[in-house]
């Protein structure tokens, strides 16, 4: 839901041309709210605020944003606070309502909490709200929803996309130690962006613009803290109650909402509990790859509709699809990300916005219930070590070589992976192995010029948040393994689930990223959730009466397999053209960093399913968007925009 944008002069003085600058952002933002779009300045114009909507909840003209409340505040707000209607009604005794908006009960919460306010609310969010004296801000728990900013000059900006700061940037430069964390897990793991002097509000922090000041504070996180005293059975009875809340909460909109099917356990999953409440849609989307059928995975996404009765809309995809869309895919990304699958979901998202507005998904599942195979290739290691060493019975372990051998079978595609893993060493501290398995620069020694980055910095910044004891207080593998992943790996993932759905004007939601059910998943205990070597687990067990069997049993799924290899390997593959002219401009060719002839020369070198190519690849479509054609952005505050639509 929308796109919200604004600018404070650090030194409150007049700023010359607010209204322009607000048209800029509002025109580079259009695509997140076709519904309506508006601007408010501050009198004395040192502040103004600006938002795009898309209208979910009240879609009357009483939702229109920026919001001023009775008080005289103001707010823009992207998102959706769920619990809304409970807050409100704690709310009505010191706030007159106008609205049956989310958004205005921002408003009323932060009358009465203060920068409080955000303990209260439950949902997926960035606002920026406005007193008359400083300007709060703050995003949720988890990273859903995006917000950037920076300090050109003497003024503070921000906006949900980084393209709409800029036109006010003196220059776009790439940063060389977020470089450097892209490179290694392709996403930074830090508050850095790629665009130097751009900063990210990381997940669960709040800022204040205040006195010419800017600061910034976590005020939510989360602790693994193992509550041994939970049986299977009660864990699984308090899992069923918290999905089944959090997909009620998730399905509060004012227009239908329907739901992607990947094929996977996790969107599955939400798709049936969602349709069984009678709220939903009966919508499901799915993208496939007919001619590639490796990549496919349409049958699975079809059982689950026929399973439930709902209408399955399919959109195929082929080579000509990822040529046609790229440039736009990595222009709403706004950076390079991790894999290939953006492009898929950008295709589904177009295909299910021109059906319903808001549409729920299964994002977070892997980092919360352990669906990734690499924690099976680490714990097998580990119960290698631990059977040498005779330690089994120490605490650390969760599963046995025995127990754990019988689902090795998952891992038969990964055997390249697990090669490279092993070629490091074996039976080294945690913290180093498992960074070994996330990361993504091994194959890129030839191709990059490390001379010029810091990537010890990295591994040290990776060390300080894997080890961290405030998060994971018992020394539990696979906790700390998912902790890292769920806080530094996961918004990543989120950054495509927004910008691919708000790239057509849709609505994505994750009910499995609803706080309540994170916290109590921090204390179920690792040898419930990942119990003998089990992937999800937990998950499965809990509901394995609601799923196709046939999904459940897969040992398959890929995550959102995309035929990239087959499209760019071998002297007919359908995109080997594109891909060395992507590489053999003059501008690929000067660049610092990354040696684009020697990305063409090594092209063959790949393995299926990997991502050096698509990560390299990325990285140069961004740079030809952003830093190539800076100048088209910065001229945007030298003239008027095209008519605000």
């Amino acid at each position: 839901m929308c796109g919200i944008a604004g600018l404070v002069a650090l030194d409150r003085r007049p700023v010359a041309g607010l209204a322009h600058h607000l048209r800029v952002m509002n025109d580079l933002l259009a695509h997140r709210g076709p519904d309506d779009h508006g601007t408010w300045e501050s009198d004395d114009h040192s502040v103004g605020l600006m938002h795009r909507r898309l209208a979910i909840i009240d879609t009357s003209t009483e939702g229109h944003q920026p919001f001023v409340g009775n008080d005289g505040s103001v707010v823009v707000h992207n998102g959706e606070i769920y619990n809304y209607v409970e807050l409100r009604a704690e709310l009505e005794g010191g706030w007159k309502f106008r609205s049956t908006t989310d958004t205005e009960v921002i408003l009323a919460a932060y009358r009465r909490w203060g920068v409080e306010c955000i303990d209260h609310f439950r949902g997926m969010f960035a606002f920026a709200l406005w007193d008359g004296e400083r300007l709060f801000c703050a995003r949720d728990r988890l990273g859903i929803k995006p917000f950037y900013f920076a300090t050109p000059g003497n003024d503070f900006v921000f906006a949900s996309e980084v393209k709409a700061l800029l036109p006010f940037l003196p220059d776009v430069a790439t940063d060389p130690d977020a470089l450097a964390e892209y490179l290694v897990f392709q996403y930074p793991i830090s508050n850095r962006t790629l665009f130097r002097d751009v900063t990210q509000l990381l997940p669960g922090h709040a800022l204040l613009v205040e006195r010419g000041q800017v600061r910034t504070w976590r005020y939510w996180d989360v602790q693994y803290e193992p509550d041994f005293s939970l049986t299977p059975e009660r864990c699984e009875e308090r899992l069923r109650e918290l999905v089944a809340e959090s997909i009620d909460l998730h399905l509060r909109s004012d227009v239908p909402v329907g739901a992607y099917v990947s094929g996977g356990i996790d969107s599955s999953l939400v798709a049936v509990l969602a349709e069984r409440t009678g709220a939903a849609s009966g919508d499901l989307f799915h993208g496939k790859f007919s001619s590639h059928p490796e990549c496919d995975e349409s049958q699975h996404a079809a059982a689950v509709a026929s399973q439930i009765g709902a209408t399955l809309h399919q959109v195929d995809m082929d080579a000509d699809d990822f040529a046609r869309s790229i440039e736009k895919v990595v222009y709403h990304l706004d950076y390079p990300v991790a894999g290939p699958g953006s492009f898929p979901q950008y295709v589904v998202s177009e295909l299910a916005a021109r059906s319903v507005k808001v549409v729920l998904g299964g994002q977070g599942g892997d980092e919360i219930f352990g669906g990734y195979a690499r924690y099976l290739i680490a714990y097998f290691e580990q119960c290698i070590r631990a059977g040498i060493d005779g330690t089994y019975r120490d605490g650390h372990f969760v599963v046995t070589a025995e127990s754990i051998i019988p689902n090795l079978g998952v891992l038969q595609e990964y055997k390249p992976l697990i090669q490279q893993f092993w070629s490091k060493g074996l039976f080294g501290p945690l913290d180093e192995r498992y960074f070994h398995l996330v990361d993504r620069s091994a194959e890129l020694a030839d191709e990059v010029d490390w001379s010029l980055l810091d990537r010890e910095r990295v591994f040290d910044d990776f060390v300080s948040i894997f080890n961290n004891p405030d998060n994971v207080r018992k020394s539990a593998y696979f906790d700390k393994m998912t902790h890292f992943d769920f806080k530094c790996l996961l918004p990543g993932l989120l950054q495509v689930e927004d910008r691919m759905s708000m790239a057509h004007g849709l609505e994505s939601r994750v009910p499995f990223l609803d706080h309540p059910l994170i916290e109590f998943m921090a204390t179920v205990p690792a040898d419930v959730k990942f119990r003998d070597g089990h992937m999800k687990h937990l998950l499965k067990e809990t509901y394995r009466a609601d799923l196709p069997a046939s999904l459940l049993e897969r040992r398959d799924k890929m995550g959102f397999p995309v035929p990239l290899h087959q499209w760019t390997h071998g002297p007919d593959a359908p995109l080997r053209e594109f891909v060395n002219d992507t590489f053999r401009t003059n501008e690929a060719r000067s660049r610092p960093y990354v040696d684009a002839s020697k990305v063409v020369a090594h092209l063959d070198d790949e393995r299926p399913f990997g991502r050096k190519l698509w990560g390299l690849l990325s990285l140069e479509l961004w740079q030809q968007q952003f830093h190539d054609r800076a100048h088209e952005y910065r001229a945007r505050l030298r003239e008027e925009p095209a008519s605000v639509r």
